[in-house]
């Protein structure tokens, strides 16, 4: 079976590529670079010794997403492509709207031209919203509270309307929780631009030196001890969810949505104090006020999955922050330090012609 994974040399992307890689997929990459790096190409080749068919490629350009679609014979595909920064999106949000959602709008157009049906779509929970009311389940009320999360509801919404039109379509919306953690190897991992955005990747750019402390936003809350408490995922794990609804989508027609996270909630403070176990470090923070539209405590009910899917999260918080350390000690920068590499035989990248419109 052929996959082709939009944004596979993102952090959840190129982790899915490595599990498809091990159970014998076939996969072919399409990734613009504007959120990632090439290199994470090369290291997804070292750890499975597979080669890897990247494009270079923006699902804006409607045209060069038909070359790859007239060069290869593709049975599925798995959509990571998009901007995803929730800040951002309030800054920006016609930019993500036009590419998230017109992206998605030409992938599907071009998909079913050539007759792929089957489509793994990374939504978020950030479509819940601000819910109080908790384990978050798949039914829950969506009420989004931002670009980014309205982007990834409309794209559901969409793909509702494009399974109705047709139902030869098989469709499977993950709503992840809170990835964290990296791949056991140290090879890859999140590697955010600029500032992070996220608790895991900030607390382990202390721990390596390159940010002075955390802010935590509130220990007021009414939680075990006062910070918020939030459902992490090792992204390992979540890249196995992909794989399993892969069986699905291949196995029935339909669309369905379903949660993809542990089941539990840790707080800040667990987070940091696991984080500090793993690393042998200190982590300073300060308790600065809340933020806006903050709620105290959010995890999911993942009875779908584990009855739908046949999946289950296995990794546990000291693993995910084990993993985390290692990639972040053995990569402070990154994967900046190979930007320069050549890709090579191995991993070759196809350069579409044409111009190729920029994400960020």
């Amino acid at each position: 079976m052929v996959v082709l994974v939009t944004g596979g040399a993102g952090y959840i992307g190129s982790h899915t590529c490595v599990e498809l890689l091990k159970e014998g997929y076939e996969i072919i990459v399409l990734d613009n670079f504007k959120n990632s790096n090439r290199e994470a190409i090369n290291r997804i080749a070292e750890i499975t010794g597979k080669k890897v068919k990247t494009y270079n490629i923006d699902l804006l350009d409607k045209v060069q997403v038909k070359e790859i679609f007239e060069a290869n014979k593709i049975d599925v595909v798995i959509h990571f492509a998009g901007l995803k920064a929730v800040g951002e999106s309030v800054s920006v949000p016609l930019r993500y709207y036009e590419n998230n959602i017109t992206g998605t709008v030409i992938l599907c157009e071009v998909m079913q031209q050539y007759g792929v049906k089957n489509l793994v779509f990374s939504s978020s929970a950030t479509v819940y919203g601000a819910t109080n009311k908790v384990p978050i389940m798949e039914d829950t009320r969506l009420e989004p509270t931002n670009p980014y999360g309205r982007t990834k509801h409309m794209i559901e919404e969409i793909l509702h309307d494009v399974y109705a039109s047709d139902p030869e379509w098989s469709i499977a919306l993950l709503r992840y929780f809170n990835p964290i953690g990296a791949h056991q190897s140290g090879r890859i991992g999140e590697d955010p631009h600029g500032i992070p955005n996220n608790l895991m990747p900030f607390i382990s750019q202390v721990a390596i030196g390159k940010r002075n402390k955390l802010n935590i936003f509130g220990n007021d809350y009414s939680t075990r001890d006062g910070t918020g408490v939030r459902d992490y995922i090792h992204v390992v794990d979540l890249a196995i969810g992909h794989l399993r609804a892969l069986e699905k989508i291949h196995a029935t027609k339909g669309i369905d949505a379903y949660n993809l996270g542990t089941g539990r909630g840790y707080s800040v403070l667990e987070m940091v104090e696991a984080f500090e176990r793993a690393s042998n470090k200190t982590i300073p923070y300060r308790i600065t006020a809340r933020r806006p539209g903050d709620i105290a405590t959010c995890f999911a009910n993942v009875s779908k999955a584990k009855e739908s899917l046949n999946w289950q999260a296995t990794r546990g918080i000291d693993v995910m922050c084990e993993d985390t350390w290692r990639w972040q000690s053995e990569n402070p920068n990154g994967y900046k330090e190979k930007h320069k590499s050549t890709i090579g035989s191995d991993s070759p990248v196809h350069h579409a012609a044409g111009f190729l419109m920029p994400t960020k």
